[in-house]
């Protein structure tokens, strides 16, 4: 179920676990960014939103969307029931895309705390952290009847050995 705002009205309970999203089924769309800032993100939110349903697939969390920007460009991710379709945009994920979750209470602004935290759990378990998603759950016309903002930060990561000895002799 999608609110009338776009967020989702359900989203999975992986607060503080790693999940492993290889090969699952998902709608892949580019974005457009500058210096890791999304421009219309509504925009292709909602594009995103109407090609799903143009070519009739079904989401595992309608309106659960995962964010990646990059320096010029990014990719909005929605993980669907089943993958088969002739579009450009639906596809699997990687083999290895073991992510780390996290919640966070609170804005854009002040998500800089919960990665760190993160980033330092994943170093002193001996993995080694890559890439950062996001799914904002609420947008600011939801955020209060909803209890306040609401983040989850996605670290993908992947096994080290040698972080794992290093953590072993300290």
């Amino acid at each position: 179920m999608i609110l009338d705002c776009g967020c989702p009205g359900v989203y999975p309970d992986w607060q503080d676990q790693d999940i492993d999203l290889a090969h699952h089924a998902a709608h892949t769309l580019p974005i457009a960014s500058f210096l890791y800032m999304p421009l219309a993100y509504d925009t292709y939110r909602q594009r995103q939103q109407l090609g799903i349903g143009q070519l009739e697939l079904e989401e595992r969390w309608p309106g659960f969307a995962l964010s990646r920007t990059g320096l010029f460009g990014g990719r909005l991710i929605r993980l669907l029931k089943d993958g088969r379709s002739p579009s450009r945009h639906v596809g699997n994920l990687p083999a290895r895309f073991q992510l780390n979750v996290r919640m966070h209470a609170g804005g854009i602004g002040t998500v800089r705390d919960t990665v760190r935290r993160q980033q330092m759990d994943l170093l002193d378990s001996g993995r080694m952290p890559k890439e950062i998603y996001m799914a904002y759950l609420t947008c600011p016309r939801c955020a209060e009847a909803r209890g306040g903002e609401r983040i989850m930060v996605l670290r993908r990561w992947e096994e080290r050995p040698r972080l794992k000895r290093r953590q072993g002799k300290r």
